[in-house]
């Protein structure tokens, strides 16, 4: 960690915090709410490493009033939260579920009576379970399903959300979720996986469409980042990194940004329709960027299902994810995307931006995590340079809050900048949580207050 003080930021950069929804709410039969993928996905043996599901989780769902003054303790100016379709829908379709609904709108009241702006993420990959029986996102209909979920959403909470995120991490949701099968719905099409992009990024457009009619507030999409480093000097090698480069980083931003699709191997375009990406190129206000670490990619070996492979990265230090550190690749990300799409390109929210690591409390109960604190502070840096450079980013969020149930990995991971002790419930603000609220309180990055 560097000694030299923290730069300056921008007047009004925003700083934040982000959760999800099913990572951290808990009550997942409660007052309504419907089943979504990752309940079933979770109940499914051996899908999770530590057989758990996020029944109870964080019990944010009755916590969140305590979760809401960690908020304020923390001093940020912003919460990143998910709405829960299957809490507003439960079957997806048709009227809302008023109670689901008035948890989200005690939740924003109570964020802007501590004067922290509401950022609400439509979807966060909790799919309603009889959507994913009709066809999930292979299937054209859940795009306008999720239009329909929007727009009710929106004509509840309207003006009181400060910034409207569509989706998250569309990419990941595909690659993990439909192509692998290691996330929810659990489907391992490999390429064959391609329609579930086309359909995000539509619903992606229609629900830009039905929020703007209920709101003048910015509208945003939370993409997931890797920068690519090239393993080998081979022809072979640079195409794969351009193949990795256009699956990861390009084939939710290119169309965003109204460049269509990029070359890919296997694409289906028989199920983009006419129109489909002029309501994708939907002009946004932000662009969401979630950053963890960079990707090494070369040649695949014969017979590989890919056309690349995918290799570690040597010589950064390493989470307890065994990803790298590299704050380095969060500048060049930036630099990328500010070079790639120039003009077009809307100005940038770091939107997630953590790190797991096995934090135990000590003899005292205190929970220290100084490679988070480490972590952070490069990370700030990154941005700050990124700055610099010329790059329009106008915010940052931490993963996470809270310690959570981290999807596959259970409860065997923790990002939060708060301990949960998750048989008690109780929460233990880390070492890294007392850094940044010093960090805030000192005006450095940021903050208006």
């Amino acid at each position: 960690m560097s000694t030299a003080p923290m730069p300056q930021f921008p007047t009004g950069f925003r700083w934040g915090v982000s959760t999800s929804a099913h990572q951290i709410e808990g009550a997942t039969t409660a007052d309504g709410r419907g089943p979504s993928i990752w309940d079933t996905f979770a109940h499914s043996p051996g899908r999770i490493s530590d057989g758990s599901s996020a029944q109870v989780a964080c019990d944010h769902y009755h916590r969140h009033s305590e979760d809401t003054a960690l908020l304020a303790g923390l001093g940020v100016s912003a919460y990143r939260f998910s709405i829960a379709w299957p809490r507003v829908q439960p079957t997806g379709t048709g009227a809302t579920n008023a109670a689901g609904l008035d948890f989200y709108d005690r939740l924003v009241d109570e964020l802007l009576a501590a004067d922290i702006d509401p950022v609400a993420t439509l979807y966060h990959w909790d799919l309603p379970q009889p959507l994913e029986d009709a066809g999930g996102w292979l299937h054209r209909d859940t795009a306008a399903r999720f239009a329909e979920y929007a727009e009710k959403t929106a004509a509840r909470l309207g003006d009181r959300v400060r910034l409207w995120i569509t989706l998250n991490e569309p990419f990941i949701h595909m690659s993990l979720g439909y192509g692998m099968g290691v996330h929810a719905p659990g489907r391992m099409l490999l390429f064959d996986a391609f329609p579930v992009a086309h359909h995000q990024l539509l619903g992606h457009g229609l629900a830009v469409q039905a929020l703007r009619a209920h709101t003048t507030n910015p509208v945003a999409i939370a993409n997931n980042y890797s920068p690519v480093r090239v393993l080998g000097d081979r022809d072979a090698d640079r195409a794969a990194g351009a193949a990795y480069e256009a699956l990861h980083n390009r084939l939710f931003t290119d169309p965003l940004l109204g460049r269509g699709y990029p070359e890919l191997p296997g694409f289906d375009a028989s199920v983009v329709h006419p129109g489909d990406l002029d309501t994708i190129a939907a002009p946004i206000d932000v662009l969401g960027v979630n950053y963890y670490n960079p990707t090494g990619v070369r040649a695949a070996e014969e017979g590989s299902p890919l056309p690349f492979d995918l290799v570690a990265l040597d010589g950064y230090p390493r989470t307890a994810f065994d990803w790298p550190v590299a704050p380095d690749g969060l500048r060049e990300l930036l630099g990328w995307l500010h070079d790639t799409y120039g003009d077009a390109l809307p100005p940038i929210e770091i939107t997630e931006s953590g790190c797991a690591y096995d934090d135990v409390p000590d003899a005292d109960g205190q929970v220290a995590d100084p490679e988070r604190i480490a972590y952070l502070d490069g990370h700030l840096r990154a941005v700050r340079a990124a700055l610099d450079d010329g790059v329009d980013v106008r915010g940052y969020f931490v993963w996470s809050l809270l310690d959570n149930w981290e999807w596959a990995e259970g409860f065997t991971k923790r990002f939060g900048l708060v301990h949960v002790d998750y048989a008690a419930q109780t929460r233990t603000p880390k070492s890294s949580y007392t850094w940044l609220r010093d960090v805030i309180a000192a005006g450095r990055p940021g903050s208006t207050r």
